[in-house]
């Protein structure tokens, strides 16, 4: 068995794997919603598939929930594929 093997099946129990995904994820968060998007939310944790996202104002957290989830979830999608990202729950 090669070092890339053992690798490969000891970060996901480690949860390494989630946490290298994350920080692509919040690399990309500007070129994915926009720069006004991004400065009033930043992706927090992928827990399951879901993403959550922390949002700066309940205004901006409706707006996203209600008229660009869709569309938000269809760009991480993709980029980082489906099984990735199956939803995304904004939080305040």
């Amino acid at each position: 068995m090669s070092l890339g093997d053992v690798l490969a099946k000891l970060l996901p129990k480690l949860g390494i794997a989630t946490r290298i995904k994350e920080s692509d994820i919040l690399a990309a968060w500007s070129g994915i919603v926009g720069d006004f998007i991004a400065q009033h939310s930043q992706p927090e944790r992928l827990v399951n598939g879901t993403l959550q996202i922390r949002v700066m104002q309940p205004s901006v957290r409706y707006e996203l929930d209600r008229v660009w989830k869709p569309e938000i979830i269809r760009k991480l999608r993709e980029q980082f594929g489906e099984r990735t990202i199956r939803d995304i729950k904004f939080i305040l």
